[in-house]
């Protein structure tokens, strides 16, 4: 397929994927190793369990309980260096650590949009969760506006803007959902050069607006076709829901800025086993520029 592309995060000084298979990955955040399920890595393992026993912290799921179980004195939380970036891990819920490294290429690839282009580039990143790609952004030279329905999330998001030297970047932080601020922001005529969005398979907004991708995300594309400015520099879309393919982005992206000419994207992102090389696949994204 054309414009098809496998992106793959290497391990680096502070992050490393150890291991993966039988539906779990081993992965090092600093000095600190974590155990978590991964429903992708349907592989045998490489390392031997005593290898992964010795992890920090284990998310533990059965019928009735899911939770992190910890050991070797971790803290609460601790931060990490990616891609020039820094960030708060915390074991959240939902097996989550609060960063995705599998998203540097398309950091980079923000960055270079950012840098090519001839003006001052406003952004907008609905669903910005922890904030890596708001503060790509932001260390690139846009105007950002950070979304996101958690005040959790967004305060994390905050915190790693200060911890990445980029407490006093001009990012608007916006606790809102995403339908509703959009639609405000078609009132008032503001738009936006570029746009990022990682939407959910199911959800909740901070006032319990409910949103299920499967009913909710074309209106959604609708909506950014109308908060796009002019001429605009990138269109990004991440994918993590279970079940959807990368095309089906594509096909949205081709409607909506078919007009502006311009190139799309599409793949999965990965992450590169630091010893035996192999990828584990992490998500799917569609990316338009021109």
């Amino acid at each position: 397929m054309d414009n098809f592309l496998i992106l793959n995060t290497s391990p680096s000084g502070d992050y490393e994927l150890i291991d993966s298979g039988d539906g779990e990955k081993l992965e090092r955040y600093g000095t600190f190793v974590l155990s978590r399920p991964d429903p992708q890595a349907l592989w045998k393992k490489t390392k031997q369990e005593m290898e992964w026993k010795k992890a920090s912290g284990t998310f533990s799921r059965d019928a009735q309980n899911a939770k992190w179980v910890t050991k070797n004195n971790l803290p609460e939380k601790w931060n990490i260096e990616i891609d020039g970036l820094r960030f708060w891990i915390h074991l959240g819920a939902f097996k989550h650590t609060g960063v995705f490294p599998e998203q540097v290429s398309n950091w980079e690839w923000i960055e270079g949009q950012i840098k090519k282009s001839k003006k001052k580039v406003s952004v907008l990143n609905l669903f910005g969760y922890t904030g890596g790609a708001t503060l790509a952004a932001a260390r690139a030279g846009a105007e950002v506006c950070h979304l996101d329905g958690s005040k959790v999330a967004m305060n994390w998001a905050k915190e790693n803007a200060e911890l990445s030297g980029l407490k006093d970047a001009p990012i608007r932080w916006i606790l809102d959902d995403a339908v509703k601020f959009l639609k405000r922001e078609i009132k008032r005529g503001k738009q936006y050069d570029g746009i990022i969005m990682d939407p959910p398979a199911f959800g909740h907004g901070p006032g319990g607006e409910l949103w299920k991708i499967e009913d909710d995300l074309i209106p959604l594309f609708e909506l950014c076709r109308e908060v796009l400015s002019p001429d605009p520099a990138f269109f990004l879309v991440n994918g993590y829901a279970s079940g959807y393919s990368a095309i089906a982005y594509k096909n949205n992206l081709l409607d909506i800025m078919g007009k502006c000419g311009g190139t799309v994207e599409i793949g999965e992102l990965t992450i590169e086993e630091s010893k035996t090389k192999r990828l584990l696949p992490c998500g799917i994204f569609a990316r338009w520029s021109k």
